[in-house]
């Protein structure tokens, strides 16, 4: 054993175990704060790799012949027709994967399971915010909850390519109903249950849905607060809009619209639980997911289904080294995100898995409710965002350490990069050291992971996402579209974009009715050489390996969830009292990045204090967008920064956000402008 590698910990009762691990991490922080230098390598433990799904083969077969490989990995599926092309390239930058095979989505997420003796399998244990309120369903019922489902919205005149937007918080029956859609051919958008009215009402409008699926109500931090009322005001006037199906969850009085609002108990519960699935193209739209553009526009990111299941099951299977028969998976994403997508709904279910969803926040009804949660049905396989566990990191330790945590075996990070102190911290305290932790890239537009370890193969750098995943191909190009070489010991590591130089099978297929802005948006920065270009900016280590460092673009990251810095500026500006607006990124401990905004007031705002103001801001972003929109710091300035064509210098706002130097102050209008910004930033 290395001098600072930890001791295997036993499982004998709880108090041993949090000794144990209390130990280990308590030698490995008091090394840290020696400034001994701690491990910055990570392998797999020998009895991990010997018993993992992949193993270095993988990426063998892979670059040996990558449409072979992915052909192999589409046909882990069950295909009514099979497919007679790997990849249709020719109207590039729209791809057709698996061309002419056939298949239903729901079918493999189900059916299959039940049909191959699986039925009783559990496969998911959902349990409610309120303590106790608890359901195990197994595929059979989910199956057959599904067909119930499928027959409700055929009853309702739904087809294959209408819309339904999904308003839900973590019930059960949201995932009922995203499988039902996708049973029928129907294109499901499942909005953010945190999100406003307002911002749900631009997503009915621009998909035309013609069914909403909501609930009454849902439970936030042990309160019922009502979510029917929400969709009532971003219904008004809507005529794509035919009905409203309304799932009971909290028994909240709530407005009814007769004729058009429909009881989920009274539609769904007395359908037939038969139902014959149709098998649909591979290239069947799925679903619409949207996400933050820079023009403050939701973008509606369309995605469809041959290709982007079979890389969601696919990285499903090997990145979380899943055992359907005795591993018990737990995201702790909300499904109104893509990692709820493909890493609750698609991945885990079409690989048969038990998994663990859960309703409510990581502190209700207090700080122990996650722990507790792992013990209770001995979660093996943890996926959750950095800006959690820099939470957990705030809450101590000693929380943790109350609670038997052994059962988990691979522990995962996704929406944003982590840092190697949280990453640390994660393995230690959840991992007792010895987990892997599977650090994931990707995004809303590539549908599923594309830069991730591979637990039994990869030897991790805490903070890194390592290299992409066998099949897929990125690399880290200067401005130029040249490769950028690997960092070296003592050179100062070099900063370029992220690009994806291949076609994989979940990659986006286009926004929704708005093909010019698809091409603008994420192919035309490396139109030339037909790159997809993520966003991103990252660097390579000494090993090649990829280091994410964040958005480049308008659109920041709090908390994994992409807020455009327009969308911000938006909501402040439609303030009466507000005049001009600049909304900047700026790193934050806990979120990732938070939102500072600088803001110019009217007249006559005069009646009212700053901080009243500053008040009144923030909960007009919430209202307007969501609470997690809010920003951290809101700075009342006389001017802002400005080119003398006009544009706001957010380049500059960051530097001031962030307490640096100001950058390159060439084009500013007025240089003495920031004095006055510091002193509003000072007050």
């Amino acid at each position: 054993m290395g001098p600072f590698a930890a001791p295997k910990l036993p499982s004998g009762d709880r108090c041993d175990v949090a000794a144990q691990r209390a130990e280990v991490v308590t030698t490995l922080t008091t090394m840290t704060e020696a400034h001994t230098d701690v491990p910055t390598l990570y392998p797999p433990s020998e009895a991990f790799a010997a018993a993992a799904n992949a193993t270095a083969e993988l990426y063998d077969r892979a670059d040996a012949d990558r449409l072979a490989f992915w052909a192999e990995q589409a046909n882990r599926l069950s295909w009514d027709t099979p497919f007679t092309e790997v990849l249709d390239w020719s109207r590039a930058p729209v791809a057709k994967w698996f061309v002419g095979g056939k298949l239903n989505v729901a079918y493999n997420c189900v059916d299959r399971h039940v049909e191959a003796g699986n039925g009783d399998r559990v496969a998911i244990h959902w349990e409610g915010e309120p303590v106790g309120d608890e359901r195990t369903i197994t595929y059979a019922q989910l199956k057959d909850e599904v067909c119930k489902a499928a027959n409700a919205l055929t009853d309702l005149g739904l087809v294959a390519g209408d819309r339904v937007a999904i308003y839900m918080p973590m019930v059960p029956e949201a995932v009922v109903a995203m499988l039902a859609c996708a049973r029928l051919g129907i294109m499901h958008s499942v909005v953010f249950g945190g999100f406003s009215a307002s911002a749900l009402r631009a997503r009915v409008e621009d998909a035309q849905a013609k069914l909403v699926i909501t609930t009454d109500g849902q439970y936030r931090r042990g309160s019922a607060v009502s979510l029917k009322a929400a969709v009532d005001e971003a219904v008004a006037g809507q005529p794509s809009v035919e009905h409203v199906l309304v799932v009971c969850r909290t028994g909240i009085d709530i407005d009814w619209t007769e004729g058009r609002d429909l009881w989920w108990h009274e539609t769904v519960d007395s359908a037939s639980p038969e139902h014959t699935p149709e098998a649909f193209d591979s290239e069947q739209p799925l679903f619409l997911l949207y996400t933050s553009g820079t023009t403050g526009k939701p973008k509606g990111i369309m995605h469809t289904s041959g290709g982007y299941l079979t890389q969601a099951s696919y990285t499903h299977n090997y990145v979380f080294d899943i055992k359907p028969e005795s591993d018990v998976y737990w995201c702790t994403a909300d499904i109104g995100w893509v990692t709820g997508h493909s890493y609750i709904v698609y991945g885990p279910l079409s690989n048969g898995a038990t998994q663990v969803v859960y309703e409510g926040t990581p502190a209700s009804p207090d700080e122990h409710r996650h722990f507790q949660v792992i013990e209770k049905y001995g979660v093996t396989i943890y996926y959750t965002a950095p800006t959690l566990i820099r939470t957990f990191m705030k809450w101590g330790r000693d929380l943790a350490f109350e609670h038997d945590l052994s059962s988990l075996r691979l522990l995962g990070s996704v929406g944003e990069p982590i840092n190697p102190e949280a990453w640390r911290w994660y393995r230690l305290v959840f991992g007792g050291d010895e987990a892997p932790i599977v650090d994931t890239w990707w995004q809303t537009e590539t549908g599923a992971a594309m830069i991730a370890p591979l637990p039994g193969v990869t030897v991790c750098k805490p903070g890194s996402a390592m290299r992409p995943l066998p099949g897929i191909s990125a690399k880290i190009v200067d401005d130029h579209g040249n490769e950028l070489p690997p960092a070296t010991e003592d050179g100062e590591p070099v900063t370029g974009y992220l690009v994806l130089d291949k076609p994989w099978p979940a990659m986006l297929r286009g926004i929704w009715g708005d093909h010019e802005r698809f091409v603008e948006t994420y192919w035309s920065r490396f139109a030339d050489q037909g790159w997809y270009f993520a966003g991103d900016g990252a660097r390579y280590g000494t090993d090649g390996e990829v280091w994410v460092l964040g958005r480049i673009d308008d659109v920041m990251n709090v908390s994994g969830h992409r807020i455009s810095t327009a969308e911000v500026e938006s909501a402040l500006v439609g303030h009466a009292g507000v005049a001009e607006a600049a909304v900047v990124g700026a790193s934050d401990e806990h979120t990732g990045q938070a939102i500072c905004a600088f803001v110019i007031l009217k007249e006559h705002h005069a009646d009212m204090s700053t901080a009243e103001m500053v008040n009144e801001l923030r909960a007009e972003v919430a209202r307007e967008i969501s609470p997690i929109a809010k920003p951290r710091e809101i700075h009342v300035v006389p001017e802002l920064p400005k080119t003398r064509s006009g544009k706001i210098m957010r380049r500059l706002l960051r530097d001031v956000a962030e307490g640096r130097e100001l950058g390159d102050t060439s084009t500013l209008l007025d240089p003495t402008v920031f004095e006055a910004i510091r002193a509003s930033k000072a007050v």
